[in-house]
């Protein structure tokens, strides 16, 4: 009928969004290992915590109309007092038998109504079984809050307060739970992902568009580097479908912002690649400052204690403003507080030209590593790092960025776990586009050869 609502692509779209919901969050546990729920709350000074507050306050305000009338009605309490015993029991493990059992017997839901009903209800009592049950489940950091509400007189402020209370342990517990299961979901999350990702392709076909665009650049470039390699057309060598992963998986450090055509794939993980991109920038402008600043200055400079400490936190500030020139000459004055020699700021900005333009390459908009022998090194260790692969040690860094190596180890050995855990998701559904790519580009070297034969 004309107006109707669309039923059946609204359905579609719910269950889309519940397997790409479904999917982030497997992810995020297995690869983030700081992953934690938190008790969530609304901003402030939002509209949605001023609602929730007045809500909440006219609820307690209800409750101690009713424990305070004459004699009390325990209506409402007696309701808590059933969804307090719930979030007891979803704390309890499966071996808390006894416990499962005196909690039946002390919150007994039938016999505290008959209490009620002849006017014997003795709340205090039951709050303070449930708190002394609380302390026993709690985790060591919530002993001083547990403890805090046996300080507590006033009925409503002791419930609003157990409540409270009660909401932290439930998040322990997931945590937790979350924590003593990730070795097992690791061994399934690979296989996981797979099927609600193929479920996902499966509601929508085009989900890996941008996935091909962004291995055919890959692509692209890696061809243009193997011709580039290659003395003469009959010399050109095949290109690896591997080196085309490792290239394509090297240009999402450097993504552009303004480009949203961002590989499906890849999306669960660009936070984490974004935030290693900016701070393999900070280490690529921090090694090419320091080399530039070694060969201006010598090893005298260098060996002063605590220079090289201090430079690195002032080249760290260069990328919060947008004038690397004028940012370099107040770095070149810092060198020469720090130095005391009587060189000049000029004669540290006084760099050739090709020195020049590697440093403000490195301050541009995010792009593939510059043509500077310090991003080549830089690119030559990345690359390192994804052959040798989860199982082999780390490559060592260039003698080059010595000074920077640890850092840069770390970052390789972390974006190295997040591609190994991409490729083994999202491998079967990279190697038909690879497959396809390669034959294009046999077809084109075969092209070429004729045409220069």
């Amino acid at each position: 009928m004309t107006g109707s609502p669309p039923t059946a692509s609204l359905s579609r779209l719910m269950e889309l969004q519940n397997c790409i919901s479904n999917l982030s969050l497997a992810h995020e546990i297995v690869v983030n290992r700081d992953f934690c729920f938190k008790v969530s709350s609304p901003p402030a000074d939002s509209l949605e915590s001023r609602v929730t507050q007045i809500v909440h306050r006219a609820f307690w305000d209800s409750l101690q109309e009713q424990l305070t009338c004459d004699p009390p009605n325990y209506n409402h309490a007696v309701i808590l007092l059933q969804e307090v015993k719930t979030m007891l029991q979803s704390l309890l493990l499966p071996g808390h038998v006894r416990l499962r059992s005196e909690m039946d017997e002390v919150l007994d839901m039938e016999l505290i109504q008959q209490q009620v009903d002849h006017g014997v209800l003795d709340l205090h009592r039951l709050a303070g079984y449930i708190i002394n049950t609380m302390a026993s489940l709690c985790a060591p950091v919530r002993d001083p809050e547990v403890g805090a509400l046996r300080n507590l007189k006033e009925p409503v402020e002791l419930l609003r307060e157990i409540f409270r209370v009660l909401g932290l342990m439930k998040t322990d517990m997931v945590n937790f739970t979350i924590q003593s299961l990730r070795p097992h979901l690791l061994q399934q999350a690979a296989q996981y992902e797979r099927a609600k990702f193929q479920q996902i392709l499966d509601k929508q076909p085009a989900s890996l568009d941008n996935t091909t665009a962004w291995l055919q650049a890959a692509a692209s470039e890696e061809a243009s580097a193997v011709s580039a390699r290659s003395p003469s057309p009959d010399s050109i060598g095949p290109v690896s479908t591997s080196a085309i992963l490792n290239r394509a998986y090297i240009r999402l450090l450097h993504w552009d912002p303004q480009d949203h055509r961002y590989p499906e794939t890849a999306l669960m993980d660009r936070a984490r690649m974004d935030a290693l991109g900016r701070r393999l920038r900070t280490l690529v402008l921090e090694a090419s400052v320091l080399l530039l600043t070694s060969t201006q200055c010598g090893v005298a400079v260098f060996s002063q204690q605590g220079f090289v400490g201090k430079l690195r936190q002032a080249v760290a500030a260069l990328l919060e403003g947008t004038d690397l020139k004028g940012a370099l000459q107040g770095l070149g004055e810092t060198v020469l507080q720090q130095s005391g020699l009587s060189l000049s700021t000029s004669m540290f900005l006084n760099l050739n030209e090709c020195r020049c333009r590697e440093l403000t390459s490195l301050s541009s908009t995010p792009s593939p590593l510059p043509p500077s022998h310090i991003g080549e090194r830089v690119q030559g260790f990345l690359q390192a790092t994804l052959q040798g692969g989860p199982a082999k040690r780390s490559p060592e860094p260039p003698s080059a960025l010595r000074l920077v190596s640890a850092e840069l180890a770390n970052l390789g050995t972390a974006f190295g776990r997040i591609v190994h855990f991409n490729r083994m998701v999202f491998g079967p559904f990279y190697a038909p586009i690879l497959r396809k790519l390669y034959r294009v580009y046999i077809q084109r070297v075969g092209h070429y050869r004729l045409q220069n034969k």
